[in-house]
């Protein structure tokens, strides 16, 4: 027994022995489909996470290199970090932010880590997945920088 028929003029027909196995295939891929698009979601979701918190580290480290103290680059690097991540809509469940000022002074630099722990079980996922990712940056302290304020006070 041939699976197919032929009705004429290059149409086939399944026979009886081939109904519903389409459905069965279907069945079967769907499935398959679905994992691939969850799958390829939460990689770009992961993608678009580090590129978050790369800028927040560049961000925090600019910010940093702008102020006049150690104790102030800190301040600055953890607000810019968190301002920078909560105007990306990126929530952070558990964020860190470590600020290097051993060579801050003029012609120095400060470096910044960012480090963003976020949840993928937004995403839907039946098991509660979560990542960490860091970023890191430096940026330069002006070389003629004043070790005075604005307002004229050491």
């Amino acid at each position: 027994m041939t699976a197919y028929h032929r009705l004429g003029a290059g149409m086939w027909t399944h026979t009886e022995a081939e109904r519903g196995s389409t459905s069965l295939e279907m069945v079967l891929v769907v499935p398959l489909l679905a994992l691939v698009l969850t799958v390829t979601v939460a990689l770009g979701e992961l993608v678009n996470t580090h590129m978050d918190v790369a800028d927040a580290a560049q961000q925090a480290a600019r910010a940093a290199s702008l102020t006049r103290s150690p104790g102030a680059a800190v301040q600055a690097a953890e607000l810019a970090a968190g301002q920078t991540l909560a105007q990306a809509g990126r929530y952070c469940r558990n964020l860190a932010v470590t600020t290097d000022t051993s060579a801050f002074r003029p012609g120095g630099s400060v470096a910044v880590r960012v480090a963003c722990t976020t949840d993928l079980a937004d995403l839907g996922s039946i098991v509660p997945i979560s990542h960490t990712s860091a970023g890191d940056a430096r940026a330069p302290i002006d070389t003629y920088r004043s070790a005075l304020d604005l307002g004229g006070n050491p």
